[in-house]
């Protein structure tokens, strides 16, 4: 894919790490192209987590003439999909998109055109991993540790950043749209990038100098050092790290601390966004084969941080 760096490089760290990313910018930018090309630079699905997979798939009727499913899953409900299809539901509980999509990836294209109440019930899901549907005559807990990708326009008009485009509401048109996804998701999400459009010159340039095999073998190796770090700790990758074990794996060098803690205060971070903050400067690192989180490794997973709005 031709321009995009930013972005591209976002998805390589979301890939690495395991976390969830956001991405802003306008109609014809390329979000859903880069999203559909995450799965292909995921690790493959071991075959303990392949039966997991399957498990899931079968329970939803969904399992392929009864053979093992050895691919991620890549799950894209459209944006009128209801609470029950996208948690699960049903007379006969079943599980919703967010469980057919464990152990893969969830993209929500036009995010801020779902139903608000449907958003926030993935709240729940995509912190703890799991979903529990409740019905009068039973509970059920499915599986939901999913990687939650999603995209949406600057604006109802999606030209936000464009005079020559926009809507004569801009910008407060932008800030309604906006204000359409809760908060509280919101923070939930590790990455947030800003995609613009594709102009002329990008697009004649020469090919990309590499392509998903070569950021896949990157994101192999970010994969395989998690693995043996948490090999102890009953956890694989950087995302699911947390207390004094996030705390002994990513605790920044000096610099990288005063940085952080004056960030954490300017930017109004919630103790979530903190500790989502140093998961993604750990990734960083092991992108780079560092051995320590450092001041440019915390700088960089803060330019990707959502500010909290200003009251």
């Amino acid at each position: 894919m031709k321009g995009q760096e930013s972005a591209k490089r976002a998805l390589e760290i979301a890939a690495a790490g395991v976390t969830n990313l956001l991405m802003v910018g306008p109609p014809g930018a390329g979000k859903s192209l880069m999203a559909a090309c995450l799965p292909g630079i995921l690790p493959d699905l071991t075959p303990a987590k392949a039966l997991e997979v399957s498990m899931v798939a079968s329970v939803a009727g969904e399992l392929p003439g009864g053979r093992l499913i050895r691919a991620r899953p890549f799950r894209s409900p459209h944006h009128s999909a209801s609470m029950a299809a996208l948690t699960g539901g049903g007379l006969k509980a079943r599980p919703g998109e967010v469980s057919l999509a464990h152990l893969g990836v969830l993209f929500l294209d036009e995010l801020a055109e779902f139903q608000r109440p449907v958003l926030d019930s993935l709240r729940q899901p995509v912190e703890t991993g799991r979903v529990t549907v409740a019905r009068a005559n039973a509970h059920v807990t499915f599986p939901a540790r999913v990687q939650l990708i999603a995209a949406m326009n600057p604006c109802r008009c999606g030209h936000l950043g464009d005079a020559a485009l926009a809507c004569a509401r801009a910008p407060k048109c932008a800030a309604d749209y906006q204000a359409k996804v809760s908060g509280p998701l919101l923070d939930r999400i590790d990455l947030h990038v800003e995609v613009r459009a594709v102009s002329a010159a990008d697009l004649v340039l020469p090919p990309p100098a590499e392509g998903s095999a070569e950021v896949a073998g990157r994101v192999a190796e970010a994969r395989a050092i998690q693995t043996d770090r948490y090999a102890a700790h009953g956890v694989r990758t950087n995302a699911k790290a947390d207390g004094e074990l996030l705390d002994s794996v990513a605790a920044p060098d000096e610099a990288g601390r005063k940085l952080l803690a004056q960030a954490a205060e300017q930017m109004r971070l919630s103790a979530r966004g903190y500790h989502r903050v140093l998961r993604v400067a750990r990734t960083i690192a092991d992108l780079g084969g560092a051995g320590g989180v450092g001041r440019v490794h915390v700088a960089e997973a803060l330019s990707y941080r959502r500010r909290a709005p200003v009251n």
